[in-house]
């Protein structure tokens, strides 16, 4: 009788605590994939600024003026992203204007968003 009453108390306290560390784990995974994202767009955006630099002084190749601008387009998604942040609900309105932008095909989010993505 005492073991019966002891299973069934610690069952569900367990599960709990497995449900807990599975929702820690899951949210390190994320924040580690964000981290690595948000590093690539930092990295890009400075090649892309040493780019626009040797523009200005004639010396980058026409490759390079390319790649440049793909970033900064990049840049610009990640700053319309932001204004969405700012905006109440934001958990909500986010993955709704991404969602919304897959179906139209519109790309939102930046390359290394997408790539991080792709790659789970």
């Amino acid at each position: 009788m005492f073991k019966a009453r002891y299973y069934l108390i610690k069952a569900p306290v367990r599960t709990v605590q497995i449900k807990r560390k599975r929702s820690s784990v899951r949210l390190k995974r994320q924040m580690l994939l964000l981290k690595t994202a948000l590093s690539q767009e930092k990295a890009e955006t400075r090649e892309m600024l040493i780019i626009y630099r040797q523009y200005t002084k004639g010396q980058a190749s026409r490759e390079q003026l390319t790649k440049a601008n793909e970033q900064f387009l990049d840049v610009l998604k990640g700053i319309g992203l932001g204004v969405f942040a700012v905006l109440p609900f934001a958990p909500i309105t986010i993955p709704v204007v991404i969602k919304v932008g897959q179906w139209v095909g519109v790309d939102i989010l930046p390359s290394s968003f997408s790539d991080s993505k792709s790659q789970r």
